[in-house]
C-alpha cells in the first residue's frame, strides 16, 4: 500500500469534520433567519446570505427550506434534552435536581438561543412526518422529568399519590410559560423567576399543616 492510499482515511476523516462544522454553521444561520423572519417570511436565499455562500451551495446542506426548519428544531431541542439527561444522571437530592432542571429550562429562554426559539414557536409549520424526531425528543424530556419525580416519591420527599405524568406536563407548562415571558419582557429577572417557579413546584401554595402535637 502506497502513502497516498494510507492517507485516504485521514483525508476522509478531515473532510467529514469540515463538513460537520459547516453543517452546524448552516443550521445556526438558518435558526437566526427563521427567528428573525419566521418560516414563511424567510427564503433559502436569506439563509445562504447569512452563511455568506451562493444560494445554490445551500443545497449541499439542506434540500429544502422545510428540511432546514426541521433540522433547526431538532438541533435546538436535542441540546435541551442533552442537558436534561446530564442533570438527571447526577446523584443529588430531589430539591437540588429540580432546581437544576428549572434553571436549565428557563435559562435557555433568557439566552439568545435561536434554534430553541424557532423550535418553540415554529415547529408546527412542519408536516407531521417531519416532526417525528422532535416528538421523540419531547417524550424523552418528559420521561426524564417523570423519572425524577418518581425518585422524589421513592425518597419520601414528595407525596406518594402524585400523578407523575400529570405533574411533569404541568412543570413543563409552567416553565414554558415563564420562559416565554422572560424572552418577551426584558424587565423580568432570570434568577428571581427561577426561584419563584422552583418554590411553586416544590412547595405549592398551601401553608404547611401544623402537627397535631404542635
Amino acid at each position: 500500500m502506497n502513502s497516498s492510499e494510507l492517507n485516504k482515511p485521514i483525508a476522509l476523516g478531515r473532510a467529514r469534520i469540515k463538513y460537520a462544522r459547516k453543517k452546524v454553521a448552516a443550521i445556526e444561520a438558518a435558526a437566526r433567519v427563521f427567528a428573525e423572519r419566521g418560516f414563511h417570511g424567510a427564503t433559502t436565499q436569506d439563509i445562504a446570505q447569512a452563511m455568506g455562500i451562493q444560494q445554490g451551495s445551500l443545497y449541499y446542506y439542506f434540500k429544502s427550506k422545510e428540511q432546514a426548519l426541521q433540522e433547526v428544531c431538532e438541533y435546538g431541542f436535542d441540546n435541551y434534552v442533552e442537558r436534561m439527561t446530564k442533570i438527571c444522571a447526577k446523584e443529588q437530592p430531589f430539591e437540588a435536581k429540580m432546581l437544576a432542571i428549572v434553571t436549565s429550562h428557563l435559562s435557555q429562554y433568557a439566552q439568545t438561543d435561536y434554534a430553541l426559539k424557532v423550535h418553540n414557536e415554529q415547529r408546527l409549520f412542519l408536516p407531521k412526518e417531519r416532526r417525528v424526531r422532535i416528538k421523540e425528543l419531547g417524550s424523552t424530556y418528559r420521561e426524564l422529568l417523570e423519572q425524577t419525580l418518581r425518585q422524589g416519591i421513592k425518597s419520601g420527599v414528595i407525596r406518594e399519590d402524585i400523578d407523575t405524568h400529570f405533574a411533569a406536563y404541568s412543570i413543563i407548562g409552567l416553565c414554558n410559560t415563564w420562559g416565554a415571558n422572560l424572552a418577551r419582557d426584558k424587565s423580568l429577572k432570570l434568577f428571581e423567576t427561577i426561584e419563584q417557579c422552583s418554590d411553586f413546584i416544590l412547595y405549592g401554595t398551601l401553608r404547611l399543616r401544623q402537627s397535631s402535637n404542635g
